[in-house]
């Protein structure tokens, strides 16, 4: 006879805030943009159509390494973890350099620049609302 522990009842959890979830939507999409051009990048080394190889797959994986910030970054907001917070908002302040590079730079990348930093300074202006820091039981004592 055998004996199967029985489930933890589940906690009834509060909905997750519509600006939670604009957030990791975001996040999440800047991780799999970043996944996406690391993926790209590498390919192109692979192939031999870079001028330089080892850079392009250099560049390629570490593009793919950074993309795991904001991926689980964006994971931990959708489940509301508290810790989820410094990460995305990590990834937001290291955008908006990037995105003032690509602007600098001129032509086709002003609107990939426009469109990165406008990005990013949603996703704090999300971050720091006072719902989302209800959600995540930030500045709230822990119980």
């Amino acid at each position: 006879m055998s004996t199967k522990p029985t489930p933890a009842p589940d906690k009834p959890t509060a909905p997750l805030p519509g600006r939670l979830t604009a957030a990791a939507a975001l996040t999440a999409l800047e991780g799999l943009a970043l996944a996406g051009l690391g993926i790209y990048m590498l390919f192109v080394g692979i192939a031999g159509d870079a001028d330089s190889a080892q850079q392009a797959e250099t560049g390629g994986l570490t593009l793919i390494a950074l993309a795991a910030l904001p991926l689980v970054a964006a994971r931990g907001l959708r489940l509301a973890r508290r810790w989820s917070r410094g990460p995305a908002l990590i990834t937001q302040l290291m955008a908006l350099p990037v995105a003032w590079t690509l602007y600098t730079t001129g032509g086709a990348m002003i609107a990939a620049a426009v469109a990165l930093a406008a990005t990013a300074v949603a996703v704090v202006a999300l971050l720091v609302n006072p719902t989302a820091t209800e959600a995540l039981g930030i500045g709230q004592p822990s119980s």
